[in-house]
């Protein structure tokens, strides 16, 4: 990642595995506690889409949102640091933490924009990024959700392999530990003196149906994106997106 380092839907939530490394912050854009729990009618989930900052303005964006907040998962150090992560060796994957309100996004608008902002055939890597850390994965705890995690997969392959392309390495989990990551790296492309970099590789091809699950948000979102061209949420206004 290019940096401030030179190197390198259900509406029956469950609470995640375990949360660990709350700063207690707000976001800088939704003004939302970063560690807000699941609320009634609220759910959440962990994505990893290569570097965590672009991710985190993609998701933070839809409406419906609660909050979000970057950090670690998926490996083994207790409370790993970003040099650790980057290292490769603490096993962790750079991941957007996404709490959403069930009834005005579901989780498969939030597959939509995950399986349509990167390319998750790349295995450990994501464009000029190289390294487990920016694997793609989804970590969800509740069963009905991990389901439809899986059924958007096959769908979505479906997608691939119909325009040719290849398989993906996308990692599927629940039981997985987020730690938040540094306070900097909170909503950083959001903050004053940031540097617009995000290393994604969309490949434009649209999700479509996924069986057992609906789409809430209007196509007239979906405009917002635009994944033909690069790098498309370093484009795109901070501010959520607003329904017409």
């Amino acid at each position: 990642m290019f940096g401030l380092f030179s190197s390198p839907s259900s509406g029956n939530s469950q609470p995640s595995h375990a949360v660990k490394g709350a700063a207690g912050g707000i976001h800088a854009v939704l003004g939302t506690p970063l560690a807000a729990a699941p609320g009634a009618g609220q759910a959440e989930a962990q994505f990893g889409c290569g570097c965590f900052w672009g991710a985190e303005k993609g998701f933070w964006r839809l409406p419906g949102v609660v909050t979000t907040a970057v950090g670690y998962a998926g490996g083994q150090l207790a409370s790993p640091s970003y040099e650790q992560v980057c290292s490769g060796r603490s096993g962790h994957a750079e991941v957007v933490r996404v709490v959403w309100d069930t009834a005005r996004v579901s989780f498969a608008d939030l597959l939509k924009l995950f399986w349509e902002c990167h390319d998750p055939t790349q295995g450990n890597r994501q464009g000029n990024d190289r390294g487990s850390q920016y694997r793609s994965a989804i970590f969800v705890d509740d069963p009905d959700l991990l389901a439809v995690a899986e059924a958007s997969r096959q769908a979505y392959q479906g997608a691939l392999d119909a325009a040719g392309r290849g398989r993906i390495t996308t990692e599927i989990g629940s039981g997985r530990t987020f730690h938040y990551a540094e306070p900097y790296h909170q909503q950083y492309l959001a903050k004053p003196g940031s540097r617009p970099y995000c290393s994604a590789q969309p490949t434009g091809i649209p999700l479509g149906p996924i069986p057992g699950a609906t789409y809430l948000l209007p196509a007239s979102v979906w405009e917002s994106y635009d994944w033909a061209i690069p790098h498309c949420v370093l484009r795109g206004d901070n501010a959520p997106i607003a329904l017409v």
